[in-house]
C-alpha cells in the first residue's frame, strides 16, 4: 500500500509521460508494494486533474478481458479505466499519432447506456435492460509505460492504456445475440484479425456488469448516456502512419479509423 503523497508522484509520472509522449518505467519497479486499489487511486487522481482541466467523463472501459489479450499483456484479469470526451475520435478526421507512445488498436461491441447501471450487484440482465443500444466500435490504446511492461497495477494505474475510441451507429441489444457477433479487422484490404464476441468473458454484457461491480466500491457510478467498451474480441494491432483500419461486426456494420 502507498501513501497518498506516493499516490500523487505516480500519478504525476503518467501524466507528464502522456503530455510529453515519454513512457516511464512501471510504476511497480519504482513505487515497491503497490497494489489494485492504489493503482484505481492513482488513476482518479488523473481522472480528476483532466476534470478541472475542462474533460468530462464520457464513460468506462474494460480491458484485457478476453484470453488472447491477458496472454498478450502477460496479465492473469481485466483491468478498468475511464472514457472521456477528448479521447473521442471520428472516422472521417485523421489521427496524427504524433501525440502518443506505443499506440494499438482493438476491436469492440461498445454498451450505450440508456438508464444508469446499479453498482454492487450489477448483474447482466440489468446490463441489457439499461442499454439503450449495443455500437461496433474501435479502441485506440497506448501505455504510458515502457516497453508495455505492464503488470495489472501498472495498467489499471494509466488508466486502462485509453487513448481514443471512435463508434458507429448501433442496434437495440434485444435484436442481436451479442455472445455471437462475429468481428472481423482489415487494414486496408489486408485482413488482420478476426474474433468473436464472446471471446470477452463469454458475453461483453458480464464484463460491463462485473466492471459496474468494480468500480461501485470506489463511488464511481455508470450512468445514463455513457459508453462502457467491454474488451476486445480480437488480439491489438500496432498501428501506423497512414494505416486506415476498418472493422466490420456482423449484425451491427463497420467502423473505421485512419492515421497520419
Amino acid at each position: 500500500m502507498l501513501t497518498d503523497h506516493q499516490r500523487h508522484l505516480a500519478a504525476r509520472r503518467l501524466r507528464d509521460a502522456e503530455r510529453a509522449g515519454r513512457p516511464v518505467d512501471p510504476l511497480t519497479e519504482t513505487f515497491g508494494g503497490m497494489d489494485a486499489e492504489d493503482a484505481y487511486e492513482i488513476q482518479l487522481i488523473n481522472i480528476r486533474e483532466r476534470q478541472r482541466a475542462g474533460a468530462t467523463v464520457t464513460g468506462h472501459k474494460v480491458g484485457l478481458s478476453s484470453p488472447v489479450m491477458q496472454r498478450m499483456m502477460g496479465v492473469d484479469e481485466p483491468d478498468y479505466g475511464h472514457l472521456l470526451d477528448d479521447m473521442e475520435l471520428h472516422s472521417g478526421t485523421a489521427v496524427s499519432l504524433a501525440r502518443y507512445c506505443a499506440p494499438r488498436i482493438e476491436v469492440e461491441v461498445g454498451f450505450v447506456l440508456g438508464d444508469d447501471l446499479p453498482g454492487e450487484g450489477c448483474a447482466v440482465a440489468d446490463v441489457l435492460a439499461a442499454t439503450e443500444r449495443v455500437v461496433p466500435a474501435l479502441e485506440l490504446i497506448d501505455s504510458r509505460i515502457s516497453d508495455w511492461r505492464i503488470t495489472l497495477p501498472d495498467t489499471v494505474a494509466d488508466n486502462a492504456s485509453s487513448a481514443g475510441y471512435v463508434i458507429g451507429e448501433g442496434r437495440d441489444p434485444g435484436e442481436l445475440d451479442l455472445k455471437a457477433i462475429d468481428a472481423v479487422l482489415r487494414c486496408g484490404d489486408e485482413l488482420i484479425a478476426e474474433g468473436r464476441s464472446d471471446a470477452v468473458l463469454g458475453d461483453p454484457a458480464v464484463a460491463v456488469a462485473w466492471l459496474a461491480r468494480t468500480v461501485a466500491r470506489f463511488g464511481v457510478p455508470l450512468k445514463k448516456g455513457h459508453l462502457v467498451l467491454p474488451g476486445s474480441c480480437t488480439r491489438a494491432v500496432d498501428v501506423a502512419p497512414g494505416a486506415t483500419f476498418t472493422a466490420d461486426f456482423s449484425g451491427l456494420g463497420p467502423v473505421s479509423l485512419s492515421f497520419i
